[in-house]
């Protein structure tokens, strides 16, 4: 028997809950994350040069599905290390947020390296430190400068939710799947489609909203 849309949407809610769970752990450690590379990518001091940029090619050079099932089965195979059933959803987690770092990581680059030089000669006049100048005057200018990029990448990361798949952690295009598979009916896909799509549009809006605010930097 074909269930009814609210029986359906029932079914999907933990799915969903899963998704937004993935999406804003990733943002939340990837962001900062990100930014702390990008500083080792620009650092003079040219072995964490070299590790980062090392790493960011890694990281954008390789597939986030074969990145989840290393960080999932790597302290097994590489460790010996017995994996843990819950250790599924933290692995999904790690790897997100180490994948996500790497490209924000040369957003962050572009936008600081863009930032002309006389700014932080000024700063210097002024009395302001390294840190001061950084969080003070070059960060919020960078914000703005890099916002378009990040978008993008926030974007994308709703859609990447669904790779969860690879490690059986049930977000919305899993359940989807399975549900679809049991009625064999396609509303259970259109259904994903539309969360996907209403939740990057909600992503868009946000981001919008938040550029504008950040028009006093014209």
């Amino acid at each position: 028997m074909k269930m009814d849309i609210m029986a359906l949407v029932s079914q999907l809610a933990g799915g969903m809950l899963v998704s937004v769970e993935i999406f804003f752990c990733t943002l939340l450690f990837s962001l900062p994350l990100g930014l702390l590379i990008a500083f080792g990518r620009m650092s003079k001091f040219k072995p964490l040069s070299l590790l980062t940029k090392v790493y960011i090619s890694v990281m954008r050079g390789t597939p986030l599905m074969l990145q989840l099932m290393v960080v999932y089965f790597g302290p097994y195979y590489i460790f010996g290390i017995t994996i843990s059933p819950t250790y599924r959803l933290t692995a999904v987690l790690i790897g997100f947020a180490i994948n996500y770092a790497a490209y924000f990581a040369e957003i962050y680059r572009g936008g600081i390296e863009s930032i002309p030089k006389g700014q932080y000669e000024a700063a210097k006049i002024l009395g302001y430190n390294k840190v001061q100048t950084f969080f003070r005057i070059i960060f919020p200018q960078v914000v703005k400068i890099i916002l378009p990029s990040v978008t993008n990448e926030v974007i994308t990361l709703v859609k990447d939710t669904s790779l969860a798949f690879v490690l059986a952690v049930a977000e919305m295009f899993t359940l989807a799947k399975q549900i679809a598979a049991a009625q064999t009916s396609m509303v259970p896909f259109i259904a994903a489609a539309i969360f996907y799509y209403v939740f990057n549009l909600i992503v868009a809006v946000a981001m919008e909203m938040l550029e504008k605010k950040l028009d006093y930097y014209k």
